[in-house]
Formats: C-alpha cells, sequence, structure tokens
C-alpha cells in the first residue's frame, strides 16, 4: 500500500573491496546482483547511503560536485553497449580529442597525431578518425570506447560487461587490450561481468557478488578452481565445458 513502511531492500550491504595500482579486480555475480549499482556508485553517479570510495587517498563520496568533476578524469568507465555510449554524430576524432583535451589543452598542431596515436594504441588505424561510429563493427566500436576511456589518464577504469555484447572471436581480442593497458598505463581495472570463466581470464583476484554481499574473494586461480561458496560453485558449474 502507498505510504507504508516496509523492509529495507539494500541493493549493496557491507562490500569492501581494495585495489592495487595496475592491478584487475573480477567482480562477478549474476544480473540484480548489486553489481551496476556498486559501479554507479564508485563512479559517483548514485549518491551513497553510507560508507566512502577512495580513490588514490582521496574520498570521492565526500567531494562536492564542482570537485568530483573536476577529479572525473582520475575513474573512467568502459560500457556494456559502445554504440549506444558513442554519440553518432561526432566524428572520432571529434570524439576521442574531447576526451584527450579533459586532462590538458592540446595546441591544434598536435591534436591530430595525438589521435591517430591513442587510436593505434587500442589497435585502430588512424586513418579512419573522421569516421563515425556506425561505420565500425562492434568490436572496434568497444576499442574506440576504450580509446576515450584511457585518453585522460585515469588511475581508475571500470569495465562494465564490455564483452558480452560482442562475437566470441572478438571477446579475448578485448580482454587482451585491456590486459596490456592497464600493465603499460599503470591503470587499475575494475572488470564486471557474470561470467565467470571470462573474469578468471582477465583478473588478478575475483570477488563474487550475491543479493548485495561479496560471498567469496581471493586469487583469480584459487576462487575458479577451488571455490568455497554453494553460489560461487553454481557460476563455476554454469560455465559452459566441451567433452572430449
Amino acid at each position: 500500500m502507498w505510504g507504508t513502511t516496509g523492509d529495507v531492500v539494500r541493493a549493496v550491504d557491507n562490500v569492501c573491496l581494495s585495489m592495487e595500482k595496475g592491478s584487475i579486480l573480477g567482480l562477478v555475480g549474476e544480473s540484480g546482483c548489486g553489481k551496476s549499482t556498486l559501479s554507479r556508485a564508485i563512479m559517483q553517479l548514485q549518491p551513497l547511503t553510507g560508507g566512502n570510495i577512495t580513490l588514490d587517498g582521496t574520498n570521492l563520496s565526500r567531494l562536492p560536485a564542482r570537485e568530483i568533476r573536476r577529479r572525473r578524469t582520475d575513474f573512467q568507465m568502459v560500457f556494456q553497449d559502445p554504440y549506444a555510449s558513442l554519440n553518432p554524430r561526432m566524428s572520432i576524432y571529434a570524439t576521442l580529442l574531447e576526451a584527450l583535451m579533459q586532462r590538458s589543452p592540446l595546441p591544434k598542431s598536435k591534436r591530430t597525431d595525438a589521435v591517430a596515436e591513442l587510436m593505434e594504441r587500442v589497435g585502430l588505424s588512424a586513418e579512419h578518425m573522421f569516421k563515425y561510429p556506425h561505420e565500425f563493427s562492434g568490436g572496434q566500436r568497444q576499442r574506440i570506447a576504450i580509446a576515450r576511456a584511457i585518453a585522460p589518464r585515469p588511475k581508475l577504469l571500470l569495465a562494465d560487461e564490455p564483452v558480452s555484447a560482442l562475437d566470441v572471436s572478438i571477446q579475448s581480442q578485448i580482454l587482451n587490450l585491456l590486459t596490456e593497458l592497464t600493465q603499460d598505463l599503470g591503470i587499475s581495472l575494475l572488470f564486471i561481468s557474470h561470467d565467470l570463466a571470462v573474469v578468471h581470464y582477465i583478473a588478478d583476484n575475483i570477488a563474487v557478488m550475491q543479493r548485495g554481499k561479496i560471498v567469496e574473494y581471493g586469487t583469480a586461480d584459487a576462487v575458479f578452481n577451488h571455490p568455497q561458496h554453494p553460489y560461487t560453485q553454481t557460476l563455476l558449474a554454469a560455465v559452459p565445458k566441451i567433452d572430449n
């Protein structure tokens, strides 16, 4: 009934995660477990009702909105659907240049070279920089989205189901690219997925979330090969296996 007071539903409850510079933490769980709520909270897109989000010693959840906008270059996000996350009216050049300029202004004479270098960094040909998102494949668009995310040189990159919308043949390429970028650029990567096998492939450590709580945490190999929690065992049982 309207106006009645019911039980409080905690989408994320008592979650404590930490990451080292250049490391990859995989967060895995089924739809509705709280992964998206946690990601929005980390990205300061949703206010907290308790707790803190700390990046490089700064409590982001206590900063005013103006300071959050200034610090946003330090934490960037790669979304599940690259086409929906890219402006269809902006060329790739304009999209990436806008991201590059967030960190520091570039003189006009250096802008084309900077965009070209960024595209090549993620495995794209610079000669296509003046094309638009619809002219690229799904895997190429995700590379563009990744390029945009790393352009301001963030300290933290959050990737929310970044390969689930891609063909299986393309998924490993994107996973390898993300791994390479974290190692080369020293970026900490929080990789969110419902697929335990994908998370095991890319992550150093894995946190398993169920109903808003972390029910298991450990190294990727330990969680994948020796799961302790029944829910983790259920996720592992759902991983497709090929019979010899």
